[in-house]
């Protein structure tokens, strides 16, 4: 269970804090009393989340590129964190294959140049890598993945988060296992939803720009199974993950999966179903073939037994709460409404649940 007397006053470097998931997980941190130090590039041009929550007001906010080794050490060196949480990667699936290159030296060079970087940080004691849930060799199979599956990569993103991965690993057995009060884990989450993220090629997103506009959502492929969740939850888990590690390194480094329970693992056709009774006003959703289209997996489970059994940790909302959470936040931030205290109160309710 996430104990927010661990979290208040600790210091934080958090990477990637200006994107979609980094900027609700400065917001939870913030929500927490803990000291952030974010470390990350500017927001992208079509993302206003973390203008809209406010972020830069709750963290120490540092711009900067994780392929810069020496720049990212100065940071560290003068926050002194004792908690790192590592979110900044290239995180689109269809860029890597516009940017095959930038997302390689992005995902895979950055996270090494962070780990030399932290090798240095002598207040550091726990150090958490989130890669992603397509890190894994998939074969098509509808079978979970599980923390011991082959890593693997078809595509130039799936491959890069399966060599961060590795040079994760790698980094914590030359170096942080010798260091006996550094603990260093890898998080591997399914889809995460929420409000605010309007990333290109994401369901939510794309219903949300539809609607916006009278339009019909145009799906690609609506019989790809995926692990849905709320961004809530996977951010509740690297927290947890996080402070395990800083109580015992030598038990928790090691690589977790964060998802939905079983039942969340539904094709994109059924997410649509949620997302169209959430939002009303006569919005619907059509397939669309789209030449040229990047090759998907038919189906990504994960398994989050051992989360459950070693951390307590377990998603909280099922797939139709998170799609109604969702949905409620684009139709407040389209009103104008204030989303940073909507989203005061998701998180607020969200931790309820986990008292």
């Amino acid at each position: 269970m996430l104990s927010p007397d661990f979290w208040k006053g600790k210091r934080v470097f958090l990477t990637g804090h200006t994107g979609f998931k980094g900027s609700w997980l400065s917001f939870l941190l913030h929500h927490l009393e803990s000291k952030v130090t974010g470390y990350a590039l500017d927001p992208t041009p079509n993302s206003d989340v973390f203008e809209k929550l406010g972020v830069a007001e709750k963290v120490q906010d540092l711009r900067g590129d994780v392929r810069d080794l020496a720049h990212i050490s100065t940071a560290l060196e003068t926050s002194q964190p004792e908690v790192v949480l590592h979110l900044a990667a290239q995180s689109i699936v269809r860029t890597s294959f516009d940017q095959p290159l930038e997302t390689i030296s992005t995902n895979a060079l950055g996270t090494a140049n962070l780990l030399e970087a932290c090798r240095s940080v002598s207040s550091l004691r726990s150090l958490l890598i989130v890669t992603s849930d397509k890190c894994y060799k998939n074969t098509g199979e509808s079978t979970p993945f599980s923390e011991a599956d082959p890593l693997g990569g078809n595509d130039l993103y799936s491959a890069s988060k399966a060599c961060t991965e590795i040079i994760s690993e790698a980094f914590r057995v030359s170096f942080f296992e010798r260091k006996s009060l550094v603990g260093l884990a890898t998080a591997r989450a399914g889809n995460v939803i929420g409000g605010g993220d309007w990333a290109k090629d994401r369901i939510l997103p794309d219903a949300i720009r539809a609607f916006n506009e009278n339009k019909v959502l145009k799906v690609r492929n609506p019989t790809a199974i995926r692990p849905w969740q709320h961004v809530l939850e996977p951010l509740s888990g690297y927290l947890l993950l996080a402070e395990c590690l800083y109580n015992d390194p030598h038990k928790f480094s090691s690589s977790w999966n964060f998802g939905p329970n079983p039942e969340d693992s539904v094709p994109v056709s059924a997410l649509c179903d949620l997302i169209i009774k959430a939002h009303g006003g006569g919005a619907s959703w059509q397939t669309q073939n789209e030449a040229g289209a990047p090759p998907e997996a038919p189906s990504l489970r994960l398994s989050t037994e051992k989360a459950l059994r070693e951390l307590r940790w377990a998603p909280r909302w099922n797939l139709e709460s998170a799609v109604a959470r969702t949905i409620e936040w684009y139709i407040a931030a389209r009103a104008g409404e204030n989303v940073a205290a909507l989203t005061q109160n998701q998180i607020a309710e969200y931790l309820g649940y986990q008292s």
